[in-house]
């Protein structure tokens, strides 16, 4: 896992109830200057992470951007359920 990978797993791990099924991807991107992160988790925890409206989803974005600004990278972080 890369650092970004790791800051987000840290992140978003105690807010899961099955950790063993929480991931997160780096995907590749066509802007050089963006890093796609890709949360995949039950689709329950997907839901406790969106939030109401989602609130805790725009929060992660928030806190996610302090590390990306030390990458001088900007991140996009997409969720998926499986």
């Amino acid at each position: 896992m890369n650092s970004l990978e790791q800051v987000l797993y840290d992140l978003v791990s105690p807010m899961v109830e099955d950790i063993a099924s929480l991931s997160v991807k780096t995907l590749s991107s066509l802007d050089e200057s963006e890093i796609v992160l890709m949360v995949y988790a039950k689709s329950e925890d997907i839901a406790r992470l969106i939030g109401r409206q989602g609130s805790m989803a725009t929060a992660i974005r928030h806190m996610m951007s302090i590390p990306s600004r030390i990458e001088d990278k900007k991140i996009a972080i997409k969720f998926e359920s499986y």
